[in-house]
């Protein structure tokens, strides 16, 4: 029966809600194993056995919000501060481009409006200096004025986790004043604008059911992202939540698959998060049909300030310096880097 449902996932893309949660909960490990090899099928039709690089640049840990997941959250007095220079960013570019990226993800905790010009000024030194890479995104919520104007400076890409589409959940993880339906109204406005944009959830949140875990797979399937960023929920020691267990990569590898086969051409990193709560995280996110991963090119000193969780992975295979490992790690698997932009096919 459930190598049924994983059949007509593939072939028609979209299941209903209970047998989406009976994918979600199959306990045969064979079926589980099937669902891998089937969503490793149609990665590999899409994409082959290449992996998509990103370099990702950490542009600060000031943040203006307090969600309450969040190491670098506003009340949070315990974080040592930074924000990067233009120099600074330009440099970590550099190091990228040299190294054979050709895709920048410039990330940081959600500043006001007032250094918008800022960022615009920046995307605007990046795109003229390397034309041919793509520049993402990922700095928060803001005005549709504001996305309309990096977008014009340059900006391809944008990734907005919304992080449950349950509103109650959503209440119980952020701060009073933030809501989904904001959070889901910036996600409109930036597909509006052009941008290649991504969506994604914490697995494993506190207070996260089951069924808020269809939910987000049913929204993730109707807005039809260019890309998925999905990770499994790790506390922090300095947050409310610190005493939460951190989320499971196997149902985060799941839903990896899941969405693979329902949304095929949409690119999925393995993210950072997996590659913490487990040894072979990034590589069974891979198998289970990731087809992305986000070396970190912030500067070394800087990346243990940005602890959005504790213990983050920064270095080795996860950084810019440990390409070498990351290439050798993707061969036990029969994968190679892709150098490419690689842009979404359904741009």
């Amino acid at each position: 029966m459930n190598r049924d449902l994983v059949d007509r996932l593939r072939q028609f893309h979209e299941l209903t809600a209970g047998e989406f949660r009976a994918l979600l909960t199959m306990r045969d490990p064979l079926d589980v194993k099937y669902l891998m090899e089937q969503a490793r099928e149609v990665a590999q039709k899409q994409f082959g056995t290449k992996i998509f690089l990103r370099g990702l640049v950490e542009l600060s840990n000031v943040c203006r919000n307090d969600c309450l997941y969040c190491g670098i959250r506003q009340s949070n007095t315990h974080v040592s501060r930074y924000t990067l220079s233009r120099e600074q960013v330009l440099q970590c570019c550099e190091l990228g481009y040299q190294t054979g990226f050709r895709t920048f993800v410039l990330q940081g905790g959600e500043w006001g409006e007032q250094r918008s010009p800022w960022i615009a000024d920046l995307i605007s030194a990046i795109r003229l200096r390397w034309p041919d890479c793509a520049i993402t995104l990922s700095l928060g919520e803001h005005p549709r004025e504001t996305y309309a104007l990096w977008r014009e400076a340059g900006a391809d890409r944008y990734l907005l986790r919304h992080e449950t589409h349950n509103e109650r959940l959503y209440s119980l993880l952020h701060p009073q004043g933030m809501t989904i339906g904001h959070r889901l109204q910036c996600l409109d406005w930036l597909k509006e604008l052009g941008y290649q944009t991504g969506a994604g959830i914490m697995v494993g949140a506190p207070y996260q059911s089951l069924g808020s875990i269809v939910e987000d797979i049913q929204y993730l399937i109707d807005f039809k992202p260019h890309m998925i960023g999905i990770g499994p929920f790790i506390p922090q020691h300095d947050t409310p939540f610190a005493r939460f267990p951190a989320g499971s990569a196997d149902l985060t590898a799941r839903l990896y698959a899941i969405l693979r086969l329902a949304l095929p051409q949409t690119l999925i990193p393995s993210t950072t998060a997996m590659a913490t709560v487990a040894p072979d995280g990034r590589l069974r996110g891979i198998l289970a049909g990731a087809n992305v991963v986000m070396p970190n090119l912030s500067p070394e000193d800087n990346r243990k300030q940005y602890a959005l969780y504790d213990n983050k992975a920064a270095l080795g295979a996860e950084s810019a310096q440990g390409i070498k490992q990351l290439a050798d790690e993707l061969a036990t698997i029969g994968y190679a880097i892709d150098w490419s932009r690689g842009d979404s096919p359904n741009a």
